[in-house]
């Protein structure tokens, strides 16, 4: 029976920064191989490894398993442009709009 492989993002994020496996693992202090295979799903990673590929990548943990940084139509590409002192006004404008009545257009 072969396990479930936990879903993430880190071979995507990693290409978007424009990093090879090398250079990230040379960001993290870890083999080449050891990317590879976290990427492959052939190692398991832990909470330790996430937040250190997310600092060398310039995201967040959750990043790393929750989306892909190439998802044009994904609500947190646009979250994150808003500036982090104007985000509990587009919360307040979000919320808003999850409380509105919606009607056909």
């Amino acid at each position: 029976m072969e396990r479930n492989k936990p879903r993430q993002y880190i071979r995507e994020w990693r290409k978007f920064r424009a990093l090879t496996q090398q250079e990230l693992a040379e960001r993290m202090g870890l083999a080449r191989s050891y990317i590879s295979h976290v990427e492959k799903g052939r190692r398991r990673y832990d909470q330790l490894f996430l937040e250190d590929a997310a600092e060398a990548l310039g995201c967040t943990p959750g990043d790393l398993i929750m989306r892909s940084p190439y998802d044009s139509e994904g609500l947190w590409l646009a979250w994150d442009q808003v500036d982090p002192v104007d985000r509990p006004v587009a919360a307040k404008m979000l919320r808003a709009l999850k409380s509105k009545p919606t009607f056909p257009i």
